[in-house]
């Protein structure tokens, strides 16, 4: 008995590239933010493309706080609904063209996030990486570092910690009342 083929290696990126594009375009602050993922395999890295809408204290110049937290905050939602979702996209099992016309799983709600501020976030390009430090069925915890220039000088670095999206059932839908 032969083993069936696998998928060409372009399907493949085709599907994770149309997966994230869906997940990434659904939330309308990182549109606003002008925030895009570079994917490599099953790691993503957030960038912040640099707008003067983003600039928080003119007289320095630097990037708001606020903008910084999003920034973050938004990097590390993808990475754990990205990660939670990898074996869905990996497998077919996730119908792109659904997500791609809005039928997104739930993602992963705030609990707590903590935010350190480390140098001024300069007038440029901020780049961001999330590490899923646990991630179980109701409860997941990640830490992200943002830098600049350099990956080893960071600007900031956040803890989340994130309540996971449960799987309904039809017995969940059907005693929601709908």
């Amino acid at each position: 008995m032969s083993r069936p083929r696998p998928e060409p290696v372009q399907v493949i990126k085709q599907r994770r590239d149309a997966a994230l594009a869906a997940l990434v375009n659904s939330v309308p602050y990182a549109r606003f933010l002008n925030i895009t993922f570079d994917r490599r395999g099953d790691e993503l890295t957030a960038q912040l493309n640099f707008d003067e809408k983003l600039i928080g204290n003119p007289f320095l110049p630097a990037i708001h706080g606020g903008v910084t937290a999003a920034f973050l905050e938004v990097t590390a939602v993808m990475t754990l609904t990205w990660s939670s979702l990898w074996a869905q996209i990996e497998s077919g099992a996730l119908n792109v063209e659904e997500l791609a016309a809005g039928k997104l799983p739930r993602q992963p709600k705030t609990i707590d996030f903590t935010v350190d501020y480390l140098r001024s976030g300069l007038p440029r390009d901020a780049y961001a990486r999330a590490t899923v430090s646990r991630a179980g069925r109701r409860y997941a915890s990640v830490h992200v570092e943002a830098w600049q220039d350099h990956k080893s000088k960071l600007y900031a670095q956040a803890t989340g910690h994130f309540l996971m999206p449960q799987a309904t059932t039809a017995a969940d839908t059907a005693t929601a009342g709908g």
